[in-house]
């Protein structure tokens, strides 16, 4: 948790024995609330990058910029630098993480991967904020449930060297109607619990002193405002977001680094506490925090004079006043920060060229917590060669997520190119979130196709078949439009061995060609092939038609020479008068 009062480490060896003391006396006590007083652990409500603060109030930051541990790591590392961060059986207790505590930082990180994947949320850094806010929840003190047992309380941040924050929950987590203290492992403040508090144990309760619920909120928290804690410059504004000080981050920083190189699991309740807080340091005749940058006295412009109001003009005189910051912007609450992007139960995307799909793209926009977000703009393209459009034409659609988180993009209509595109959805802005669908448009089918006559077809010996071949393809009993049909002359009917003699089709060099595959039926399903010529060679030969989809039938075509017939004598003329007989 980030301090929002800048805080100094109390240099001195008595000082910090002292406090080690103290924080040693609350544990063991078993007190109602172990209370991390003088800056031993931070307070709770992780936010937006910044600077060390300079005023009482609490800036967005997660835990108050309540006080936390400064120790930083040994100097001798589980591991060597870059390798596995595998856990070793045993190690120093000082080194390890209690098997609790190290279960609640990974099952966080698993479960922001999977309704925040672009994050990247590692599990180390929520284990090295664990350790400076409250040393592992003081070693490792939770009971079955993973709940501190004593609680764990920040001091009431009532601005006497704190940032004073007045009571936003009647004491319901802290205990005191008066001022807010910043609670549990992770030292979140009531008022950030409120908008990020998690069930992560599913107990029901979203509880601040429970490690598996307020790891998992310091893993939304972190993960606000489109962050890729993977980004180093990301990283440090999520770190500075939990407490505004460049010293908690470089704190933080070490102990994640140290994470890791590895570390070990040791059992609840062995590890050992930090021994060194961070501490206030009051402002100069105030009981409040110190300021970051001490105001500048107005300087009058003549002995005597009245001090010049504001800044000086470049070569005048007078006080300057100094540049404020721009506020920095609060993390999204998780119920409106955008989580993840899923599919809504879209199946497969198939159609038939030129008819429309009946299946739809949908999908699913749920917000940090898991929970279905509406109103999510979500932008549908579609990619690909195969001329498939949305209805009414577009290539690109968007459309908002309704109250249930899913947006359906129109219908598609396959275009009349077979092949494979691709159908995006992406939505969100900083990091977009992006489901591509794969869809495919098949050839148009037949189950039959018949000629329309039976005629014979016969031609004589170089010469060509007189009567054309006209056929027709059904699907399901209806005209099949548009279906690609293969013509090829066979030696059998199962057109296993193409023919090299007999009849062909010509090409447009005019060309003798046996097989056309460019062939497509009408809008009536039907389709006149080509001119067939015969070469030298009498016989019977087969034509084979094949469809997409796998009809197919087969004709018999005949090239023989036309018989030749013998002219008959013409018979006597019964006019003319028979030749006189001799006797």
């Amino acid at each position: 948790m980030a301090a929002h009062i800048r805080r100094r480490l109390r240099k001195g060896a008595t000082t910090t024995a002292v406090a080690a003391a103290a924080v040693a006396a609350l544990a063991a006590s078993q007190a109602p609330a172990a209370t991390l007083a003088d800056g031993s652990a931070g307070s709770g409500d992780p936010k937006a990058a910044g600077e060390d603060t300079a005023s009482g109030e609490t800036d967005g930051a997660a835990t108050g910029n309540s006080p936390y541990y400064t120790d930083l790591p040994p100097l001798v590392t589980p591991d060597k630098p870059g390798s596995s961060s595998n856990l070793p059986a045993a190690g120093r207790a000082e080194a390890g993480i209690p098997a609790s505590v190290l279960a609640a930082y990974k099952q966080a990180e698993r479960t922001v991967a999977t309704t925040d994947p672009s994050c990247r949320l590692p599990w180390q850094l929520l284990a090295a904020i664990g350790k400076v806010e409250s040393g592992q929840a003081r070693g490792g003190r939770v009971d079955a449930d993973g709940t501190a047992s004593p609680r764990i309380l920040g001091p009431a941040l009532n601005g006497q060297g704190f940032a004073l924050i007045k009571d936003t929950d009647g004491g319901a987590y802290d205990g005191d109607a008066v001022h807010d203290r910043a609670v549990g492992p992770m030292q979140f403040i009531p008022s950030t619990w409120a908008s990020w508090g998690q069930d992560a144990n599913g107990d029901g309760r979203k509880d601040p002193n429970n490690i598996y619920d307020a790891a998992l909120a310091a893993g939304r928290y972190l993960c606000a405002n489109d962050r890729d804690l993977a980004i180093a410059a990301d990283l440090d504004k999520a770190v500075l977001s939990y407490n505004r000080s460049t010293e908690y981050l470089r704190t933080v920083r070490s102990w994640y680094s140290y994470y890791q190189r590895g570390t070990h699991e040791i059992p609840d309740g062995t590890g050992t506490l930090p021994s060194t807080p961070s501490t206030p340091t009051p402002s100069p005749g105030t009981g409040s925090g110190p300021s970051a940058t001490p105001s500048p006295k107005p300087s009058p412009d003549k002995p005597g004079g009245k001090p010049s109001p504001g800044p000086s003009k470049p070569g005048g005189g007078g006080s300057t006043s100094p540049t404020p910051k721009p506020p920095t912007p609060k993390p999204t609450p998780p119920s409106e920060t955008f989580g993840s992007l899923e599919n809504a139960g879209t199946g497969p995307l198939r159609a038939t060229a030129g008819q429309e799909f009946d299946e739809r793209v949908s999908v699913l926009a749920r917000n940090a917590v898991g929970a279905p977000l509406a109103k999510v703009p979500v932008t549908f393209t579609v990619t690909g060669g195969t001329g498939t459009l949305f209805a009414g034409g577009k290539k690109t659609v968007t459309v908002r997520t309704g109250t249930d988180g899913t947006a359906t993009a129109p219908k598609l209509q396959a275009g009349e190119k077979a092949g494979e595109f691709t159908v995006t959805a992406v939505a969100g802005t900083g990091r977009p979130r992006t489901l591509t669908y794969a869809a495919t448009v098949t050839a148009r089918q037949a189950d039959a196709i018949a000629r329309t006559d039976e005629k014979a077809l016969v031609a004589a010996p170089g010469e060509k078949f007189a009567d054309a071949v006209t056929v027709k393809a059904t699907y399901k009993d209806a005209v099949a439009a548009g279906v690609a049909v293969t013509a090829t002359m066979v030696k059998d009917r199962l057109g296993v061995i193409d023919n090299d003699k007999g009849p062909y089709f010509k090409d447009a060099d005019g060309k003798p060609v046996r097989t056309l595959t460019t062939l497509t039926t009408d809008a009536d399903g039907q389709l006149r092939l080509p001119e067939i010529f015969a070469d030298d060679n009498e016989g019977t030969y087969l034509l084979r038609l094949t469809t997409e989809g796998g009809a197919s039938v087969v004709i018999e075509l005949t090239v023989k020479a036309p018989e030749e017939t013998t002219p008959e004598e013409p018979a006597p003329d019964a006019t003319e008068t028979p030749a006189a007989t001799k006797p």
